[in-house]
């Protein structure tokens, strides 16, 4: 268990936190929301560590290649979960990136048996990086800044399709082979 795990395992046991802040008295504890939005970025910042460390120090292993991913798709998944209860997201946005996150794991599960490794692209990266800024906006839910939350939660929207349809682009074959 080193470090770049240690720090994945760290952000799968702060969802129940962040989850129980944010919906604290139906999130209007203003104090408990500012306590979700930075358990929130911790958790996010967990993510963007534990890649650096492994990749820099080679501690790649197979752990943080299933649970990186898993980890993070719980914390965004949780959020947005949460923010359809708190009445600051449609439900049928919430379903369409939950769904895209399911396609491309089966994408990457059906890749994996043929001994294919699909990395994560740029579109994902930025999906990803949209969607926790559009997590942590709508979490402070400052009304002084709506304009630019709604941009941001469009612009995760958008980037979600964009980069499923961007897998699905690259990675055909991975769907196609064997069937005549």
């Amino acid at each position: 268990m080193n470090l770049p795990n240690k720090l994945t395992v760290l952000r799968v046991i702060l969802i129940p936190f962040f989850v129980a802040a944010l919906l604290w008295e139906n999130g209007e504890n203003y104090s408990m929301r500012i306590a979700a939005a930075l358990i929130f970025i911790v958790a996010s910042l967990t993510d963007m560590l534990d890649g650096k460390i492994a990749r820099k120090y080679n501690l790649v292993t197979n752990f943080g290649k299933f649970m990186d991913p898993l980890a993070d798709k719980l914390l965004v998944c949780a959020a947005l979960i949460c923010l359809i209860q708190l009445n600051q997201l449609p439900a049928w946005m919430v379903i369409i990136i939950i769904s895209r996150e399911f396609i491309i794991s089966g994408f990457r599960l059906v890749a994996s048996d043929n001994g294919v490794v699909i990395a994560a692209s740029y579109w994902g990266k930025f999906k990803t990086t949209f969607q926790m800024i559009a997590v942590i906006l709508l979490i402070f839910n400052i009304p002084a800044l709506a304009v630019i939350t709604n941009i941001c939660v469009w612009a995760a929207l958008a980037l979600t399709v964009v980069s499923l349809v961007d897998y699905i682009v690259k990675n055909h074959k991975i769907l196609t082979e064997g069937s005549m």
